[in-house]
């Protein structure tokens, strides 16, 4: 780590580390569905899965609790999309997670932390506003 908001510092944030995982495991669930969604619910999940750490990882890069809330809650929504295509692709194709799927549960819980994590961002925001730098 080169400082306290060096990159290695995102490294440390289970939130972060939850979502690359979560990335790495929509990656290997979207590789078995039908190859005609290729351009289409495949590469969309891809893309908000991999969002989910982006925007963390962006957010602890910016380094203030205003920046790191706001792009947790651009990884929120993404994790929200997620959800949603996820089913669009079970209901579609049969071919996504099912919802008692271990994959819903890891979502749902990582989701979960993340709104936490933004309150507990948004709370620090406040309580630094208005002190001297």
């Amino acid at each position: 780590m080169t400082g306290a908001s060096g990159p290695g510092r995102i490294q440390t944030l289970e939130v972060w580390q939850d979502g690359l995982k979560l990335a790495e495991d929509v990656y290997r669930c979207t590789a078995r569905w039908p190859a005609d969604e290729r351009y289409g619910l495949i590469s969309q999940a891809r893309r908000a899965a991999a969002s989910i750490p982006t925007n963390l990882s962006e957010g602890v890069g910016r380094g203030s609790p205003a920046e790191i809330a706001r792009f947790g809650r651009i990884a929120l929504g993404s994790a929200y999309e997620l959800h949603t295509l996820l089913h669009l692709a079970h209901r579609l194709h049969d071919a996504g997670p099912a919802p008692d799927d271990a994959i819903f549960t890891t979502l749902d819980s990582l989701t979960r932390r993340i709104a936490s994590y933004v309150a507990y961002q948004d709370a620090r925001h406040q309580r630094t506003k208005g002190q001297p730098k």
